[in-house]
């Protein structure tokens, strides 16, 4: 038990609240028990999600945090001052009347999180296309699933990071993690593998050891930016070896044999050339997996963050197809979501191609259709805009958005070739920032709106294995502070909307979130909020209309058991080559810089800082890095070091860590100012799914001079 004190009451009709957890895509549950004024409980309740992390049990100190936002800030000569909600509100809808008239529609932009609600989310799309009538909308999902998404798309028609139960990991005999760390990022998941370790059957595909390698059979630790090599080498070892499953791969896929004619050149020799592995550790993995009863593939952002993150992501689903994994109980491919809210937050609409219901913008049946619940002519609609990062990339431009509306987001911290992204901030016209702290993009900000927070609102979010869950009010927010919903309302209705058509209650956007989402790949017409509220555990989609008898439809836990979601049933190979990094490590920067979490904090870290518990663990940047690389570069453990690259440089404390490759250094992306790892990351983009190459990018490493150390 863990306690963490508020400084306001709860509410007063309010005992203890079942809710989850604010942070990763597990969405634990934890019941907060209000104790009088002074403080709130947390402890697990959820036994699917195996208990709390370290940030799960602090979570509830930030609601009583005085770095919380109570008021509206307005920039008055250069300086942030409080403000009415009646004066930043008009300040914000007078300015966007007044750009929207000089340059149109798509000069004001919408940046939202995969932290949003559903009904967030929903509302947010909604906003961006019918009161602001842009196509400039995105959100910082982009950074994190879209990769996967486009490549379980192409392979299986549908993208649900698993589409399967959780709970079916735990009777798994082998599972291979690739890109994935989950002893730091989400702990609770590896309660779910207990039975794969004890087999033997952990397979860890990652540069580092980090603590998840440190727990597997197998750690192959690949040269940064290989990881498609290293999967066509493992996909190699399993046809050449005769663990193919012919079965299968005949009935129930198409395209094996044109991804076999790229994967035949990559016996596991040659791979273990480009990437490292041992061609033995390569046929020792296929072993492991095809031998098995139960077996999973599973893969995350070390995988999917790359300029070629589609088709690595594709080449994995490769080798589970060549086994003959997805699609049948007890086995499969699958990817681990990263936000909390990060599958339902790109089914609803916050995203540059897509409208509620997982529908294609540019499908003009998925227009009439959402048109029609809006009360809108399709016609009126916006087309696709632009991705994530090219959106950031253009505020600011002749030809960009001039104003930009940021929701449950960092980008300061968070988008890579961050000092770009914090210029191109600086040069519009208006930035609007609604969050609860004033965190790095808060504080560029001409207008900045407090808005509540998890535990003082009600909201339905979609975990990692698809199951929309309900996420309830226990505590009344500070005096001041709207929720987002609130916020949309106001602002819409300020631009001329009818008041009707951007509703504040949650359970009502639901509802008319279920309206919109009827009949499209995310199904939510079934699932209603006394669903939830009685316990049903519902996976969608969960089509409205009976079936086979039944009164409501349950759901669907496991996708994919009779056939895939393409029109002819079948499963599709992708025929993709290794292309290697964006940006491969020369003579003048000679290291591989790779990005990610540390156990104590999330995302950009604006919540899990401003948790003392927390920021005393983690206080500041590091670069991990071996001892002899560290030697090379003069520096020492403890030293203050400049990480190079070719956008910038990062400071950060050097970690000597025996375990690193010696042509790797690794940079959490937690920390602001001088210490954002993203001064350094690539902004070169996949093709398809247009996202940033995170993982990797050439560096250098140096002492840090007096000046840069200060």
């Amino acid at each position: 038990m863990s306690a963490a004190t508020s400084t306001r009451p709860a509410d007063a009709t309010v005992g203890a609240v079942d809710t989850h957890c604010p942070y990763c895509a597990l969405q634990c549950g934890m019941t907060l028990s209000p104790a009088g004024r002074a403080s709130v409980r947390v402890r697990p309740r959820d036994p699917s999600a195996g208990g709390l992390c370290q940030k799960g049990w602090a979570a509830a100190a930030l609601l009583g945090s005085p770095a919380r936002l109570t008021t509206p800030l307005v920039r008055d000569g250069g300086t942030l001052r409080p403000a009415s909600w009646d004066e930043a509100a008009g300040l914000v809808a007078r300015r966007i009347k007044e750009i929207t008239a000089d340059r149109g529609p798509d000069a004001v932009a919408v940046f939202g999180g995969g932290g949003l609600t559903n009904e967030k989310a929903y509302l947010l799309g909604k906003f961006a296309r019918v009161a602001l009538g842009t196509s400039q909308v995105d959100y910082n999902g982009r950074f994190c699933m879209s990769s996967a998404a486009a490549a379980a798309h192409r392979a299986f028609g549908l993208d649900r990071g698993l589409p399967f139960p959780l709970t079916d990991l735990e009777g798994a005999d082998a599972v291979l993690l690739a890109g994935a760390n989950p002893a730091e990022t989400m702990p609770p998941f590896l309660s779910h593998l207990r039975r794969a370790m004890d087999a033997g059957g952990l397979i860890v595909v990652d540069p580092r050891r980090t603590p998840t390698a440190e727990r597997a059979a197998l750690h192959l630790a690949p040269v940064p930016g290989t990881d498609l090599a290293l999967a066509l080498g493992i996909f190699h070892a399993a046809v050449a070896d005769g663990r193919l499953d012919h079965g299968f791969v005949g009935d129930r896929t198409t395209g094996f044999d044109e991804a076999w004619r790229v994967a035949a050149a990559w016996w596991p020799e040659r791979v273990e050339r480009v990437t490292g592995v041992a061609a033995a550790d390569q046929r020792r993995a296929a072993a492991i997996l095809a031998e098995a009863a139960s077996a999973y593939v599973l893969t995350a952002r070390g995988t999917e963050q790359h300029s070629t993150g589609v088709d690595t992501v594709g080449a994995w689903i490769n080798l589970a197809l060549a086994l003959g994994l997805p699609g049948r109980r007890g086995s499969g491919w699958g990817c681990l979501t990263g936000q909390g809210n990060g599958q339902g937050g790109r089914e609803h609409g916050q995203k540059a191609d897509q409208l509620p219901g997982y529908r294609r913008i540019d499908d003009p049946a998925a227009r009439a259709h959402v048109a029609g619940v809006w009360g809108v002519e399709p016609s009126a609609l916006p087309g696709p805009g632009r991705s994530a990062f090219e959106l950031l990339d253009a505020l600011g431009t002749p030809d960009g958005p001039s104003a930009l509306l940021v929701f449950a987001s960092n980008p300061v911290v968070s988008a890579p070739h961050s000092a770009r992204v914090a210029d191109r901030l600086a040069a519009l016209d208006l930035l609007v920032v609604a969050d609860i702290v004033l965190s790095e993009t808060a504080r560029a900000a001409d207008v900045v709106l407090p808005i509540t927070q998890w535990a003082e609102e009600d909201g339905t979010l979609t975990n990692l294995e698809g199951r929309v869950l309900l996420r309830r009010r226990a505590l009344a927010p500070p005096p001041g502070v709207r929720t987002d919903l609130e916020v949309l309302h106001d602002l819409a209705v300020r631009l001329g909307q009818p008041p009707e058509r951007f509703p504040t209650d949650p359970e009502t956007v639901f509802t008319e979130l279920r309206a919109a989402s009827e009949g499209g790949p995310a199904d939510y017409s079934g699932v209603t909020w006394d669903r939830l509220r009685a316990g049903e555990r519902l996976h969608w989609p969960v089509p409205l209309q009976p079936k086979h008898g039944q009164p409501v439809h349950p759901g669907t836990p496991r996708l994919f058991l009779d056939r895939f979601a393409h029109p002819d049933g079948r499963a599709r190979f992708a025929a993709v080559d290794h292309k290697g990094p964006a940006e491969p490590p020369d003579e003048e920067f000679p290291l591989y810089a790779i990005t990610g979490r540390v156990l104590q904090h999330y995302q950009s870290g604006a919540q899990t800082r401003r948790v003392e518990e927390l920021r005393a663990a983690v206080p500041e940047a590091y670069v991990e890095v071996h001892p002899d690389t560290a030697q090379r570069a003069g520096l020492r453990d403890g030293a203050a070091a400049a990480v190079v690259g070719r956008r910038g440089r990062v400071l950060a404390t050097v970690r000597c860590v025996p375990s690193m490759r010696p042509d790797v250094v690794f940079l959490p992306f937690h920390f602001p100012g001088a210490q954002r790892a993203n001064l350094v990351t690539n902004p070169a983009l996949d093709p398809v799914s247009r996202m940033p190459e995170f993982k990797v990018c050439a560096v250098r490493l140096s002492p840090a001079g007096e000046r840069e150390a200060q």
